[in-house]
């Protein structure tokens, strides 16, 4: 997951709905990733056997990983190497996030979301994760407003280096989170539940991040 500094403007970051399988879904996401230009994907497995899991993140990574995506998944750091993933999101946790940036860094990204406080956001970020997410959960682990995404997204841009992950829970938060100052806005159901299709979502997110630029 890397940034072009040359670019002003937010770059989609896609999070799969919560998957018992994935067969029947990478229709639909070929489609996404071939509508417009996705920086990274993270793929979310509801509880199945591990053989199940790794043949799933395969299935993904064929799709991804030729686009220039990179594969974000979640659970145990010894899977990501295993199963040919790019790296791993985690809730945060001060002991699973050294454990998984001992484990993984420098070679894999380590992303962190749930992040409900101000000092939580600054402890993953002097632990050394590659990006934080803001806006999946609130303040003291309420559900977050676009406002208060916003709020979080300019503090961090304004004084850290670590890229920020904003989540835009509908199409009209991505362009004020770009223009906020994320590096990524990460997009989930307001995609896949799009009635339009995943394709014409992925396009449109893709306009508004750019013209929040301009």
């Amino acid at each position: 997951m890397t940034q072009d500094l040359s670019d002003d403007f937010a770059r989609l970051y896609l999070a799969t709905p919560r998957l018992a399988e994935v067969e029947a879904f990478l229709p639909r996401l070929a489609a996404a990733l071939a509508a417009a230009e996705v920086a990274s994907l993270w793929l979310r497995l509801e509880n199945v056997d591990a053989p199940a899991v790794e043949r799933a993140i395969r299935a993904v990574a064929d799709i991804a990983q030729p686009k220039g995506v990179a594969l974000l998944i979640e659970g145990d750091p010894e899977l990501v190497s295993r199963a040919g993933a790019d790296g791993l999101h985690l809730s945060f946790d001060d002991k699973r996030l050294a454990a998984a940036i001992k484990r993984l860094s420098p070679d894999f990204i380590v992303g962190v979301g749930a992040l409900t406080t101000r000092d939580e956001a600054m402890r993953a970020g002097e632990a050394g994760a590659d990006y934080l997410l803001f806006g999946d959960v609130g303040e003291e682990g309420a559900p977050p407003t676009p406002g208060w995404t916003a709020e979080r997204v300019a503090w961090w841009a304004e004084i850290f280096n670590t890229p920020c992950v904003a989540f835009a829970h509908s199409l009209a938060e991505v362009g004020p989170l770009s223009a906020a100052g994320a590096e990524f806005v990460l997009l989930a159901e307001a995609i896949w539940d799009d009635p339009r299709g995943p394709a014409e979502a992925v396009r449109d997110a893709a306009r508004l991040a750019e013209e929040a630029a301009r």
